[in-house]
């Protein structure tokens, strides 16, 4: 009888969903605010609670603070002490990185439109800035300019989606010949350069340069070889176990060390030494559990297929590990930029060591919460689309996802 009451079920289908209740406004809140005496008591007091801080945080915000010390020091946040005369190198350089982003975005789509609309949007912004002079408002105009003459590029030309990786790093070999010079142009020495653009150079530098460094002690690690195993584990261990800020120290007094004698080397590169060296372990580790992650069957798998060890490693292996490692190495790379401002230990005007400079200034003593505030805001704003950045990447490749 059972058996026959089942076989009339399945005949029928599966039951029909219940309607979605809407609810109107009232009953939402009832529902969701109100439902008993303790509830309403809490929403009434945090909505308070609320009123009151968006009160005295809105009417800090327009009517106490004095903004002029970011204005007034403005140029000092973005580059430091970079040569006045020299400025339009650097201007110059984010005209090429706003080209390279308009040509990815139109040759690829993809992620790359977040880093596409964020920088244009930052560029209105900075243009709508009563502070901004009239010749920083046509370069900002240039570089908006920049990114959808990059675009249009990038969309006729199809080839260029091939080499898109390439010309990233043909973008970031020309952005060090402007800033530094190379000889070629005037030389701008390196303890001239701070704000916002040393924090970018060092955080690119250490993220760019650690990532094949980690990979190679992350195989290392996991190599069937004593030797080469032992040596990538003292180095993971050795750097994890140890802070950075003492990594920071030790590349400023070691990195000569090992140089021929009269070659030296100015302090920026020993702190992107450190970045680099501290990064790499960490990145390493992330990359480790990846390959952990990879069934042996794909193993066994591509060799049963004839594939070699070398192969099987760079075809098979890595592409998974560093699909699966994609959110940790988001958060790592998140987690160099925000350690940049470490460098200030060093002696080097990242763009909060340029922050503590500009408060200890008696002009602008007491305006400690509005350096810090936009200094803050900076940082969130890069971290925010990276972090966005990661999320649509984890998207498209389903990482996470069934």
């Amino acid at each position: 009888m059972d058996l026959e009451k089942l076989q009339k079920v399945e005949a029928k289908g599966p039951a029909p969903m219940p309607a979605e209740v809407r609810l109107s406004p009232a009953e939402w809140l009832k529902k969701n605010l109100f439902f008993s005496w303790f509830s309403s008591i809490l929403t009434v007091v945090l909505l308070a609670a609320a009123i009151l801080l968006l009160k005295n945080v809105l009417g800090w915000t327009f009517f106490t603070a004095r903004w002029e010390v970011i204005s007034a020091n403005f140029k000092l946040f973005m580059v430091g002490q970079y040569p006045l005369e020299q400025l339009w190198r650097v201007w110059t350089s984010l005209l090429l990185v706003s080209l390279f982003v308009g040509i990815t975005y139109g040759a690829k789509r993809g992620i790359s439109n977040i880093m596409f609309f964020s920088i244009g949007a930052v560029f209105l912004v900075a243009m709508a800035l009563p502070f901004i002079s009239g010749a920083s408002r046509i370069w900002l105009i240039g570089a908006i300019l920049a990114l959808a003459g990059g675009f249009v590029i990038g969309n006729m030309v199809p080839f260029l989606k091939k080499f898109a990786g390439f010309a990233w790093i043909l973008c970031f070999v020309l952005v060090l010949f402007f800033i530094q010079g190379f000889g070629i142009l005037p030389e701008v020495r390196t303890n001239t350069w701070g704000g916002l653009m040393l924090t970018m150079l060092l955080a690119v530098i250490a993220i760019v340069f650690s990532f094949p460094i980690g990979v190679m002690f992350a195989l290392g690690r996991a190599s069937k070889l004593p030797i080469i195993r032992m040596i990538s584990v003292v180095y993971i261990e050795i750097i994890r176990g140890v802070p950075l800020i003492t990594i920071l120290f030790m590349a400023q007094i070691m990195v000569p060390l090992f140089l021929p004698g009269g070659v030296t080397v100015d302090n920026v590169v020993r702190a992107m030494v450190g970045l680099v060296i501290f990064n790499s372990a960490y990145i390493a580790e992330n990359v480790r559990g990846g390959l952990q992650a990879v069934p042996n069957s794909q193993i066994e798998a591509s060799h049963a297929l004839g594939l070699s060890t070398l192969k099987t490693t760079v075809f098979v292996v890595l592409p998974q590990a560093l699909r699966v490692t994609i959110p940790s190495m988001v958060g790592q790379s998140i987690s160099i930029l925000k350690d940049t401002t470490l460098v200030a230990t060093v002696g080097l005007l990242d763009v909060l060591g340029i922050g503590r400079t500009v408060i200890s200034n008696p002009e602008f003593l007491g305006t400690q919460k509005e350096v810090f505030v936009f200094v803050a805001l900076v940082f969130w704003i890069i971290c925010f689309t990276m972090s966005v950045t990661s999320r649509k990447l984890e998207r498209s490749l389903s990482v996470g996802h069934n």
